[in-house]
């Protein structure tokens, strides 16, 4: 079997089993926060920096740095950058939008699609890599006075197909490592890397715009770079590759432990069954020695075991009708693959103490349905991308995440420059003000996740937000550039309106779907379905800012935001009515 352990794990201390599973969960948790804050921090330069490839150069910044004079004191353009210092600026400037979100959302159908069939931690550092030298090589337009727009439509085009390597890759490790029980509150606070990275991004690339914007670029890709590296050497996808437990992913409140497994509740005169879903398997791919080998101190009567070995340890009898099943672990591969008999894999199994062992390709009777389930791990198949759109609550969560992401992409691309354009605040400060909406969609984030845990409706949570969006943004349209209270108070509460469902359906949503029951446990199809969900919502994400860029009054592009946030908002009415109606059932029931 190839070792998937990073190799930086080797130089960590050794712990138990018990706290091993801890802390590795703590630190995938932390890891994936800070690579999706890269992620994000490389994407948000493009949006400071608008604000100085093309400005009115004989317009008056409020707080900022004195006004230039023109040579010949009557143009308005030559503090510009060509080729953005044309009447078609803003054009120019949503094409560079345009072709960085419709390369990513193409990417994202296909990079859950592959990051199934990799290992994870190759396709995620080697894609963080490629981010970070993209997003620098935008800046080295400035330093080496490059004024063709097609470098700079071409580099957002590359940047968008490797940006979209990351997302389908970090929720599917979370997805791994944590369960189904308090995923919302979880992937809530683990989300708001999305608004971290943008406030990064945004006071790395305010840094440095009015000065030398290259730097805006290249230092976010610098740091990228870094923690690709950092990825490559410690980045642990699943638990089962550092021989951790799995989670629970269907909130039965079971986890599934190495060496032990606990029985479901049966009702009276059944046979007691084990829980399926509780038990666990090691496969050891590495062929054994032509020696004596023990395992459980008996050798299979005397035969040598060359084929891998698949060791079971259960407490409990799974039929205690002892039903015969007729399951041959043969499926564990195809027969034709193995060289010879002796190959074939030998099932090693200790039921109440008593160890067993089947012959090499044998069938089992009442042990066979627990071998059937500890070896469907290994098994698993991913999905296509058109069979994810079948599982239920896809369709309607993708539609939804389409509106959703047209909305926040606009603000994430644009807000700065709407609040110099408004306010008529230099370059710097509408990128540090800007950063208010972000600090909103964390705290929005996090209460949608909390909200829908508590409550058990994701889709209501999202629903309820969403019809506290359109009026909020109506008011900051009207009102955000009266004073620096006004604009901080309403990016915030923005922020926190149009983030929070955003949020809640990229991580939460995603993973509940990635592991519906549809699926019967098959884990590897939550890339698909991260992909399938968020690759129709970047469309939308790419739509907006384009959008944005064409409408030349900002009331007009306020307008189409409140009309978006509605039609995300009729996409969810389905499940809405679903999950309401469910609680009333369950309300007359008393359950």
């Amino acid at each position: 079997m190839v070792n998937r352990k990073p190799p930086g794990i080797y130089v960590l201390p050794s712990l138990s089993r018990e706290s091993r599973n801890v802390a590795y969960r703590v630190w995938i948790l932390i890891l994936t926060f800070l690579v999706y804050t890269c992620y994000h921090m490389a994407k948000k330069p493009v949006s400071v920096v608008k604000n100085v490839l093309y400005r009115n150069c004989s317009v008056p910044i409020k707080d900022g740095y004195e006004l230039e004079i023109a040579p010949d004191n009557t143009s308005t353009t030559f503090c510009d950058w060509a080729p953005f210092d044309q009447s078609n600026h803003k054009q120019l400037l949503g094409s560079l939008d345009l072709a960085f979100l419709f390369s990513y959302a193409f990417g994202m159908f296909f990079s859950g699609h592959i990051a199934e069939r990799l290992n994870l931690r190759y396709f995620l550092s080697g894609g963080m890599m490629l981010v970070g030298i993209f997003t620098a090589a935008f800046g080295m337009g400035y330093f080496f006075n490059i004024h063709n727009i097609y470098f700079y439509v071409g580099i957002q085009v590359v940047s968008g197909l490797v940006q979209s390597s990351g997302w389908p890759s970090v929720v599917t490790c979370v997805g791994n490592w944590y369960g189904k029980g308090k995923r919302g509150l979880i992937m809530g606070i683990w989300n708001s890397h999305t608004s971290v990275g943008n406030i990064l991004g945004s006071l790395i690339g305010g840094a440095f715009v009015t000065t030398a914007w290259g730097w805006s670029f290249a230092v976010p890709g610098l740091i990228t770079f870094g923690f690709g590296v950092l990825v490559f050497f410690f980045l642990v996808p699943d638990p089962e590759d550092v021989g951790c437990d799995m989670p629970d992913q269907h909130g039965t409140h079971v986890v599934a432990e190495h060496g032990t497994n606990k029985t479901v509740n049966n009702e009276p005169g059944e046979p007691e069954k084990i829980d399926l879903t509780t038990i666990s398997v090691h496969v050891d791919y590495g062929a054994l020695n032509n020696s004596s080998k023990i395992i459980n101190g008996n050798s299979a009567n005397g035969d040598v075991i060359n084929g891998p070995v698949v060791s079971v340890q259960t407490t409990d009898i799974v039929d205690s009708s002892n039903s015969a099943i007729n399951h041959t672990v043969d499926s564990l591969k195809p027969a034709n693959d193995y060289a010879s008999d002796s190959q074939k894999p030998a099932i090693i199994i200790s039921t109440n103490g008593n160890p067993n062992m089947a012959k090499n390709g044998q069938s089992y009777s009442s042990i066979d349905a627990s071998t059937q389930a500890l070896i469907k791990h290994k098994q698993e198949k991913p999905i296509t991308i058109w069979g994810a759109f079948f599982i239920p609550g896809v369709a309607e969560f993708s539609l939804c995440l389409f509106c959703a992401k047209l909305v926040s992409y606009t603000f994430l691309f644009w807000l700065p420059n709407y609040i110099e354009h408004t306010a008529h605040y230099d370059a710097e400060k509408s990128a540090d003000v800007s950063t208010l909406f972000d600090v909103g969609g964390i705290v929005g984030g996090i209460a949608a996740g909390l909200i829908s845990d508590n409550f058990g409706g994701r889709a209501t949570t999202c629903a309820v937000m969403l019809v506290l969006a359109a009026p909020v943004m109506y008011i900051y349209n009207l009102y955000g550039s009266l004073s620096l209270a006004h604009s901080i108070g309403l990016s915030f509460a923005c922020g926190t309106l149009v983030n929070g469902p955003y949020a809640l359906i990229t991580t939460a949503v995603s993973a509940d779907l990635g592991t519906h029951k549809v699926l019967e446990g098959n884990t590897k199809a939550l890339a698909t379905v991260t992909a399938v969900i968020d690759g129709t919502g970047s469309i939308g994400a790419a739509i907006g800012p384009l959008l944005a860029g064409l409408i030349p009054v900002w009331n007009d592009v306020f307008i189409m935001l409140i009309i978006s946030d509605l039609l995300a908002l009729l996409c969810l009415t389905r499940l809405v009515y679903k999950e309401l109606r469910i609680d009333r059932l369950l309300g007359c029931t008393g359950d």
